[in-house]
């Protein structure tokens, strides 16, 4: 089970910080790869980042890398996203998922999603 929080508010402006935080019970979150999505309104739902088992290597795709960071707390069994510098075109659902690694296209290998948490980004 994979659950995602947000840490703080929701609401931020341009430019603002955010940290989402995926947490489980009952699964090894360190033994497993941890995926973040998000979907804006009327676009398709769309990878964002991965963090790999074992050794922990992460991925970004292109419009968040250098502003978001995904790291992995394993005595806490939780997985977090710290998203900077957040942009209006940022704003959408996001959701956590678990699979077996972060291989392209990760959607189709996740065996488990959360609900989602909005991020909404407004001045």
């Amino acid at each position: 089970r994979c659950s995602c929080r947000r840490l703080g508010g929701g609401l931020v402006q341009p430019g603002g910080s955010l940290r989402l935080s995926c947490a489980a019970s009952g699964i090894r979150l360190d033994y497993n790869a941890i995926a973040w999505f998000r979907q804006a309104p009327g676009k398709e739902r769309e990878e964002v980042s991965c963090i790999s088992p074992g050794n922990g290597r992460t991925t970004y795709v292109d419009p968040v890398q250098g502003r978001f960071t995904i790291s992995r707390d394993n005595a806490a069994n939780a997985v977090y996203l710290r998203m900077n510098n957040l942009k209006p075109v940022d704003a959408a659902v996001y959701y956590c998922a678990i699979g077996a690694n972060c291989i392209r296209p990760i959607e189709y290998g996740m065996e488990y999603w959360g609900k989602g948490t909005q991020v909404t980004v407004s001045s």
